[in-house]
């Protein structure tokens, strides 16, 4: 299982510039892998994001959904996706 941020009222998947195992950067869903380091660092990671933690929550999603939200991202960080009251992915344009 994975971890995410979602925004509690626009339903938005938390997404970012992070970099990967070999050191290349893409954007895509921050996650955690661990449901303890996740509750422990999403705050400070928000807060340092400049993001208010109140209004961001932590959602427990399987892989292929994890998958999912980074496919829809399609590493551009002009898009953002939200999740609509159904639970579907929706990717839209960042100022959409």
């Amino acid at each position: 299982m994975f971890y995410v941020l979602k925004h509690s009222s626009t339903g938005e998947i938390y997404s970012c510039t992070m970099i990967n195992q070999y050191d290349i950067p893409y954007f895509g869903a921050k996650s955690w892998d661990d449901a303890d380091a996740a509750r422990e660092q999403y705050r400070d990671f928000l807060q340092h994001n400049q993001e208010d933690p109140e209004q961001w929550e932590l959602l427990e999603v399987e892989e292929n959904r994890m998958k999912m939200f980074n496919v829809k991202l399609n590493n551009n960080p002009q898009r953002r996706i939200v999740l609509d009251a159904d639970g579907r992915i929706i990717a839209k344009a960042r100022n959409a």
